[in-house]
């Protein structure tokens, strides 16, 4: 018989020997556990949870476009000291504006500029909603912002051309309205104005930038045109400019800096009164935050880990004790140390991966309430259970060796003769 199935049989009967030990104590067994259990729900559920979040921000940076530089008199900024006022006093980006961005630039793929018309008041029949966001872009939307259709399409070329009264809407304001009936060719009342729905948006869930479509209505720019000034100093406006596969966001925005300058006739040396802002400007101050709450999480979860580890090995010294006799028959009748050894350190980490069980069971019915309560997708990854069990692994054999090394180390002799 080679060694390493001796070793693999020797495990084996130490593991089946743990937990002969193990049941034998069950309430003390699940007691020493409990700091585990703790630790593990901490570091877990932080993890889980931070996760959760961080894959919703990629997506929703992913929707607007890690790869879009957005013009507009706005900077995004998280700084104390914003210059509200200063910024108040920019143009707006204009049609005007899009069109020389769209014949001067070569490192972009797709423009567009979307207007944000204001909270409004959707009606169809006698059911209404206040407080929508109504949007209009022209027709290049699809080609920047990633977005998928439940139902029916997206507008023509021609409806967006002659400023038809046509709608897109996303799935919450389709259920609220139409729940039973199919939505597409139906109308709804913008501001008492109607506009037929060619296409209702796939649901997206809430989002960490607050740019979901489920609660929105998209009309073509030309459409809006016919109720609102576009190109005044009050329309909330922005240009969306895609860059080209291979080239750098920050290369793109030096050549929309420089289309900009020369459309607004800016002097050398004269400060931009415009804005170019991308995606990373908001994810990147979010993630930092993300990074203070795991380190929190990990920060509680080892203290917990800690007491709990020192009642695991507490526990373990005193099953060396009560099982001195016993472990000087194993060495009479030839028990190898090593054998000894494993069989304690296996019993020490099979009380925490008890623990740890127990930890990942409370953590996945956190998240299953979070996501019952709230319209976001919480989730416990393969990632974390895996990081919960190595870690409650490495608990055990620290906890674990120096109790194992003792009871491997007694004179078999002595040890027989202990009461």
């Amino acid at each position: 018989m080679n060694k390493s199935k001796i070793v693999f049989i020797q495990i084996k009967e130490s593991i089946i020997a743990a937990i002969d030990a193990l049941r034998l104590n069950k309430v003390r067994a699940l007691l020493s556990t409990l700091g585990i259990t703790i630790g593990i729900f901490c570091i877990i559920a932080v993890l889980s949870v931070v996760e959760s979040f961080q894959i919703s921000l990629e997506k929703s940076v992913e929707s607007l476009g890690k790869d879009v530089v957005f013009v507009e008199k706005w900077p995004w900024s998280f700084s104390s000291d914003y210059k509200w006022w200063k910024y108040m006093n920019r143009p707006n980006t204009t049609l005007n504006e899009l069109k020389n961005i769209n014949e001067k630039t070569t490192l972009s793929d797709a423009q567009m500029l979307t207007i944000n018309l204001g909270n409004r008041t959707i009606k169809s029949n006698e059911n209404s909603a206040s407080g929508i966001d109504v949007i209009g872009v022209t027709h290049d939307y699809y080609l920047v912002r990633s977005f998928d259709i439940n139902k029916g399409r997206y507008f023509t070329e021609n409806e967006t051309g002659n400023a038809v009264n046509v709608c897109l809407i996303g799935n919450t304001l389709s259920e609220t309205f139409f729940p039973n009936v199919y939505p597409i060719e139906r109308e709804i009342k913008i501001s008492g104005r109607g506009f037929k729905i060619v296409g209702v948006f796939k649901k997206e869930g809430e989002s960490m930038i607050g740019n979901s479509l489920d609660n929105v209505v998209i009309i073509p720019v030309q459409t809006a045109a016919k109720y609102v000034r576009v190109n005044s100093d009050y329309a909330d406006s922005r240009i969306h400019v895609k860059a080209r596969d291979g080239v750098a966001i920050e290369t793109l925005q030096e050549e929309i800096n420089g289309i900009m300058r020369s459309q607004r006739k800016l002097r050398p040396g004269e400060v931009e009164n415009f804005a170019l802002n991308k995606t990373t400007l908001i994810s990147e101050p979010i993630k930092d935050t993300f990074k203070t709450v795991n380190i929190a999480g990990w920060i509680i979860g080892v203290f917990a880990m800690l007491v709990g580890g020192f009642g695991i090995a507490n526990i373990m010294f005193v099953s060396v004790k009560e099982r001195t006799n016993q472990i000087g028959i194993q060495k009479s009748l030839g028990a190898k140390n090593y054998f000894i050894l494993i069989e304690f350190l296996v019993e020490a980490i099979i009380l925490c991966i008890i623990g740890c069980v127990f930890g990942l069971l409370l953590v996945w019915m956190l998240i299953w309430i979070l996501s019952s309560s709230f319209d976001f997708q919480f989730f416990l990854s393969a990632k974390n259970i895996f990081t919960g069990i190595v870690v409650s692994v490495v608990l055990g054999v620290v906890a674990g060796i120096i109790p194992a090394w003792q009871a491997s180390t007694l004179n078999p002799v002595d040890a027989i003769r202990s009461k």
